[in-house]
């Protein structure tokens, strides 16, 4: 079935009214955010409820998180968190980290979420080493697109064996489409080229819904 822009739009709409239902938290994070000064490029609510809903189905007690924003997927995720789980969330924007520390002290998360205040290849090993490899349940990838390949190693010796690997615009932005062609756009080519390596790594199992701008899911054998 082609699908319009139109069509899409509006399907994607129906699915943020339909799964993605927000209480008013939610509702009022991103417009204070986009007041604020932060960028209004948060992932869906539907994607939103993705999320926590597979941080539930693998009972996960630690996260890491590369991008933070404002914390709207940091909250979905820190919400489905048993009380001594921990989402670590790496954010090197200081206006950023602010808005999102504030949104989760207000959400009553702050016992659940740590941010890092570092780029996500220095924050990254780290973490590996602080945390150790097969130490953590869900690494979410929401920061910058053409660094995907870059953060794979680290994601996938963090990962515990049946962890999750989560990475938001799998198949594009507003900018720029997976199928274009390559060397348009560098992120398009980065995301293309970690599709593929996830895709073709004998020690995943992925796979790509396409919700919004694309959620790509791999479990670690």
């Amino acid at each position: 079935m082609n699908m319009t822009p139109d069509r899409w739009n509006s399907t994607c709409t129906y699915l943020d009214e339909v799964f993605g239902q927000e209480d008013e938290h939610l509702k009022q994070l991103m417009p204070r955010a986009i007041e604020a000064g932060v960028p209004d490029i948060a992932v869906s609510p539907s994607v939103g409820r993705l999320l926590q809903m597979m941080v539930k189905t693998v009972g996960a007690k630690t996260i890491v998180e590369v991008g933070t924003l404002a914390g709207y997927s940091g909250t979905w995720m820190a919400r489905g968190l048993p009380e001594d789980g921990m989402l670590i969330t790496i954010e090197p924007e200081p206006l950023h980290a602010d808005v999102s520390q504030r949104e989760f002290d207000e959400d009553g998360l702050s016992d659940r979420v740590r941010i890092v205040r570092e780029v996500g290849l220095v924050a990254l090993p780290k973490l590996l080493e602080e945390l150790g490899e097969g130490s953590v349940d869900v690494v979410f990838l929401d920061a910058i697109k053409y660094e995907y390949p870059d953060y794979l190693p680290f994601a996938k010796s963090l990962l515990r064996s049946g962890g999750l690997l989560i990475a938001d615009n799998a198949i594009g932005s507003e900018e720029w489409s997976v199928v274009n062609p390559a060397g348009s756009h560098p992120n398009r080519d980065g995301v293309d080229r970690f599709n593929r390596l996830v895709a073709d790594d004998e020690d995943f199992d992925a796979c790509c819904v396409p919700i919004r701008e694309g959620v790509m899911m791999a479990r670690k054998r």
